[in-house]
């Protein structure tokens, strides 16, 4: 059965950031992921964790410069410096956490210089990381969302991988973005088994709930235990009337509310 990890940078907006780890365990999930955990010390996200009992599954990398609205840095010529202090700070977290996945944000960037850029800072990074145990992850976005995004197809994600060619670098596998990009998510399901690390869903067109919109859900994470995917499912979503309200669709997949 698909193990599922609540996104606390999207669930539990209700209450504030460090005190939604005691939220999302007490709705019952056993994992958590986030995306900006950098504005609180590791060592405090890193005590909540503990005191919840909770497993923190992925987080990002640091993705540069809010205020100019950058989206990471790894495909950005020149800035092969910065992205590497964005790396370490974000290992600082993951073994505070014990967390073994950082999603490594490309930016926004194209041509074939943004691309010899990511794949040197990808191999540089994955050479760093790959002592303690951590995998990269890329993922593609869609431009509805992320418009002029280095990655936006899964295609071009396996190439980039083929590219960079270590073994702790993986696809993130966001069901809502590839819905929107490409479709056909059965067959990307079956076609990139062994290919990805991780899975995130929400519900298309909105980003709410998944049992809402144009996604089969169950069917979809049914084939997921088809293909023996073992990993954890993010679900990364804006409830659309709060979160613990919005969790109905989850209890089938083990989210319970803890007594």
């Amino acid at each position: 059965m698909p193990k599922l990890a609540a996104n606390l940078t999207w669930l539990f907006t209700e209450v504030s950031f460090l005190d939604r780890f005691e939220a999302a365990a007490a709705a019952g999930f056993r994992a958590v992921e986030f995306l900006r955990p950098y504005e609180f010390p590791p060592e405090e996200i890193a005590a909540r964790v503990e005191r919840h009992r909770l497993e923190v599954v992925l987080l990002n990398a640091p993705s540069g410069d809010a205020s100019k609205s950058e989206r990471g840095l790894a495909a950005l010529p020149g800035r092969e410096a910065d992205f590497m202090r964005t790396i370490d700070r974000a290992v600082d977290y993951a073994r505070a956490t014990g967390c073994k996945r950082i999603h490594v944000l490309a930016g926004t960037a194209s041509g074939s210089a943004a691309e010899a850029a990511y794949v040197a800072n990808l191999k540089a990074a994955a050479d760093l990381v790959a002592p303690l145990g951590i995998t990269l992850l890329i993922e593609p976005l869609n431009t509805r969302d992320a418009p002029g995004y280095f990655l936006s197809t899964t295609s071009a994600a396996l190439a980039i991988l083929e590219r960079v060619d270590r073994r702790n670098v993986s696809l993130q596998f966001d069901l809502y973005h590839c819905q929107i990009m490409e479709g056909d998510l059965a067959r990307h399901i079956r076609d990139l088994a062994e290919r990805f690390a991780h899975v995130q869903i929400a519900g298309v067109p909105d980003r709410n709930e998944p049992d809402t919109g144009e996604i089969n859900h169950a069917y979809v994470l049914d084939l997921l235990d088809e293909t023996d995917y073992a990993g954890w499912v993010g679900c990364e979503y804006g409830p659309k009337a709060g979160t613990v309200a919005g969790l109905g669709w989850a209890r089938r997949w083990g989210v319970t509310p803890r007594r």
